[in-house]
């Protein structure tokens, strides 16, 4: 099936320019983009059970205190390198 796919001027050129590069059709490059992208596994919904866990980082010891501010965070860190 034939179709037609307005693409910014920029992004035109760089596709281009890949398939330039790889020596393929641009027809087959953007074809083999886009299956990359369909069959790739959506990412897990907000917060669902996959849910990615937020940074964290090993300080050696326990923080004392239950709130702490940016700021205090902080001169944790500086004191830590």
């Amino acid at each position: 099936m034939r179709t037609t796919i307005d693409f910014p001027d920029g992004l035109y050129r760089e596709l281009k320019a890949k398939a330039a590069l790889e020596g393929v059709p641009m027809k087959d490059l953007v074809r083999r983009l886009v299956e990359s992208g369909l069959y790739r596994p959506a990412p897990a919904a907000q917060g669902g059970a996959e849910r990615a866990n937020p940074p964290s980082l090993s300080i050696g010891h326990s923080l004392k205190g239950g709130r702490f501010s940016n700021a205090g965070l902080f001169e944790l860190l500086d004191d830590q390198g």
